[in-house]
């Protein structure tokens, strides 16, 4: 019989759990009303987003009016960049030389505008360097945006840190948490930024729905205008079954907090062991990472010719990040950590969900190690 094909590439997109479809559902058939709407359908709706504000808010324990619905990740970066410059004179802002592209393009287009832009190096482990941070900034930073877990390699940033030293120079910190949420602890208070990112489809929830958390006393100019939605934010009809599924899926994640490190990082675990065996370059392993991640890469093979010959061979992995699938050329990232450029072109990321099990994992090392000799072989031959 032949072997289930089996999902790996969990920091892309998550199934959705199907406790939140069903919460969904309901929504799309007979309470089908408008938010904004006066009537009764229209109130059902509106009630159903606010129950769904107050989930998201509690995940990440702020305030359920601190909670602005977006279309998700990609959206709520490019709403706090350009909504925060727009109400500022030109300055400095800095981002972290690992940020998505989402903040890395809005952050550029600033240029245009009489900004100055600046990326804050890493180490070659992939951590934000603070040493650097703080000879960097000055008086004319007016931005700061560091995400708090890199969606390749999965390593955590110090965004507590950077927050302490952007006081000193009453600088707006963001973060972009969309890739951390429901795999570590995510608290707006602790971690004291002004701002923050995240999205439902990275935590078994739905795809096309986020949201941009702010502190109360922030004011931005909003992307979209129009009838004033999200607190005049986010002008447009409000996507209600999503919304609803986003805060089934906060819910479900803030009931078992430590469900994807007790379960999915022992998987991780024995599969770095396992590539540390086979001689894999195992990027920021030293660092503290989100525990379903690893990303890694093994010599004399490229990422995108394991990529494929794994997919055959049942197993989705990545060679980085989604949403850069298409672009030619090594991971921006593995260049920002000045990692060689024949190992950085061998990178495959591993992204695991709570649905993975340790059969599964061993069987893809197993199908790994075939893959690597035979590809290895066949390089000797040649």
């Amino acid at each position: 019989m032949k072997s289930k094909y089996v999902y790996f590439d969990h920091n892309s997109t998550t199934p959705i759990d199907p406790r939140v479809l069903e919460e969904m559902i309901r929504f799309f058939g007979t309470e089908y009303g408008n938010a904004s709407s006066r009537h009764k359908f229209g109130t059902l709706a509106l009630r159903a987003v606010e129950t769904a504000r107050v989930r998201v808010a509690e995940l990440v324990g702020v305030e359920s009016k601190q909670v602005v619905f977006t279309s998700g990740g990609t959206e709520s970066n490019n709403l706090i960049i350009k909504g925060v410059s727009s109400r500022s004179s030109p300055g400095k802002i800095l981002i972290s030389g690992i940020e998505h592209p989402c903040i890395v393009k809005p952050a550029e287009n600033l240029k245009y505008q009489g900004w100055v832009v600046e990326k804050i190096p890493v180490t070659n482990s992939g951590v934000l360097n603070i040493k650097t941070l703080q000879k960097i900034i000055d008086s004319k930073c007016k931005i700061i945006s560091v995400m708090l877990a890199n969606n390749e390699t999965g390593v955590c940033q110090p965004v507590a840190d950077v927050v302490d030293v952007a006081k000193q120079y009453d600088v707006f910190v963001h973060t972009d948490a969309v890739q951390a949420l429901g795999k570590v602890p995510v608290s707006f208070k602790e971690l004291g930024v002004q701002a923050l990112s995240i999205s439902a489809h990275k935590l078994n929830g739905p795809k096309g729905i986020g949201a941009l958390v702010l502190d109360k006393r922030l004011s931005i100019n909003p992307l979209i205008e129009g009838g004033g939605h999200e607190d005049g934010l986010r002008s447009g009809t409000l996507n209600v079954p999503a919304i609803v599924g986003f805060g089934k899926a906060c819910e479900i994640a803030y009931q078992n907090p430590t469900k994807i490190k007790k379960n999915v990082a022992p998987l991780i675990q024995a599969l770095d062991e396992k590539l540390k065996r086979m001689g894999a370059t195992i990027f920021g392993c030293n660092e503290k990472r989100i525990p379903n991640t690893s990303y890694f890469s093994l010599p004399g093979v490229t990422g995108e010719t394991l990529v494929i010959e794994l997919d055959k061979a049942g197993f989705a992995v990545s060679s980085g990040a989604a949403c850069s699938g298409n672009k030619a050329g090594p991971s921006e990232v593995l260049e920002a950590m000045q990692i060689n450029t024949d190992i950085a072109a061998g990178a495959v990321r591993v992204s695991l969900g709570i649905s993975n099990t340790l059969e599964e994992v061993l069987r893809f090392c197993d199908g790994l190690e075939k893959i690597f000799n035979r590809l290895r072989t066949m390089s000797a031959i040649a």
